[in-house]
């Protein structure tokens, strides 16, 4: 019956508070419990031939066991004990319950000896909270905490790697306040613990909106600061000439931000911010331009592939093309026939005929089919 109350008290201790172990075999042990919670106390080893053992706190006995049988307990209501392995367990932990124990052991032939543990009661973490504020110049303060938390100790992270000297202002990773520098954004984690529990809090900060200038005004004064980029008035006259100011993400560190003011002569001036390309952006450009050029190379490829293609096939429907006959004419020269003298007249008179030179002209017409030869004679006189 005793031990199913103790089971019982038992899960009720885990159920409602935290659970921590401690090897009390040793001497001189440091054990650690949750205010509200449970702590395992390991006194005896399972394999431990021993008549009987005591714990005490301070003059009283709080416990007594002997041949593995219960013998006493003074907080039965809230504890349990297993002889056979050794343990005994507290539960409902208060602050009373911290302090040294002595734990007295006696062997089958009566030999004594002692040994001691301190146990140490400490609220546990719970409820942790960030609180964050810009400050004038753009740094960031940070500040962590655990409400009741018993000695709690802290850590920074900032997108799961441990802060910098670049990043921190003031402060360091072991405080539970810091300040960021003013370029400083990111997944910010405070972790908080202590030896009983921990707990961590996380949240997304950014910037508080400031450029850190670095320029000369018109009047030669040098200016070199962090101001805020909204109201930024800085190295700004009315009528002066072209002032170039560099914003750097830190004093000696640029970032490749420029910026351009060039006032008029109003009150007011034109700032503008110019951010130069980034590698990506070149790539993307780069990539444009180098297909508009493939098109441009394709488009004339084609041109030059029809126009040559255009020319072929009006060479080759020349060529198919029949000739055309011409028409050829004869021309004769004059001829005339001279009588010799000497001669009779009734004898026939022997002619010598002169020819001319005959040409061939070819003259081409479209269509029409040759013509008759016509023949063309001279005229014929007969010389007396």
């Amino acid at each position: 019956m005793e031990a199913v109350v103790g089971l019982v008290v038992m899960l009720l201790g885990v159920s409602h508070g935290v659970v921590t172990h401690c090897d009390g075999t040793q001497d001189r042990a440091q054990c650690y419990g949750a205010l509200g919670g449970t702590v395992v106390l390991q006194l005896m080893n399972k394999h431990s031939n021993l008549l009987r053992y005591q714990l005490l706190n301070k003059t009283h006995i709080i416990l007594s066991v002997r041949k593995n049988i219960s013998e006493s307990n003074l907080i039965a209501n809230r504890s349990f004990v297993t002889p056979k392995n050794g343990t005994f367990m507290i539960c409902q932990l208060s602050r009373t319950d911290g302090g040294e124990y002595t734990l007295k052991t006696f062997d089958l032939n009566g030999q004594k000896s002692a040994r001691t543990l301190q146990l140490t009661i400490q609220a546990p973490v719970s409820s942790v909270g960030l609180v964050s504020q810009c400050l004038s110049q753009g740094e960031m303060e940070v500040s962590c905490s655990s409400q009741g938390a018993d000695s709690p100790q802290y850590s920074w992270t900032l997108d799961g790697k441990a802060l910098t000297d670049f990043e921190l202002l003031t402060g360091n990773t072991e405080t539970h306040k810091i300040t960021l520098r003013q370029h400083v954004s990111g997944r910010l984690v405070c972790s908080v613990w202590n030896n009983v529990s921990s707990d961590l809090k996380e949240v997304n900060i950014s910037t508080c909106g400031f450029l850190y200038i670095n320029c000369t005004s018109p009047n030669g004064t040098h200016i070199s600061q962090w101001v805020y980029a909204a109201n930024n008035t800085q190295c700004i006259e009315p009528t002066a000439a072209s002032t170039t100011i560099t914003a750097t993400s830190h004093p000696g560190k640029e970032s490749g931000i420029t910026v351009s003011i060039n006032p008029t002569n109003s009150t007011s001036s034109n700032n503008t911010v110019t951010h130069p390309p980034t590698d990506d952006s070149w790539d993307i450009i780069k990539t444009f331009y180098l297909q508009i050029t493939a098109y441009v190379l394709a488009v004339l490829v084609l041109l030059l592939v029809v126009g040559v293609a255009v020319v072929c096939a009006q060479r080759k429907k020349q060529n198919n093309k029949p000739k055309e006959e011409g028409d050829q004419e004869l021309i004769y020269a004059d001829v005339r026939i001279v009588q010799r003298p000497g001669r009779q007249p009734q004898q026939r008179a022997e002619m010598e005929v002169e020819y001319g030179e005959v040409m061939l002209s070819e003259r081409r017409r479209p269509t029409v089919e040759p013509a008759e030869d016509e023949c063309m004679y001279a005229k014929v006189r007969k010389g007396r």
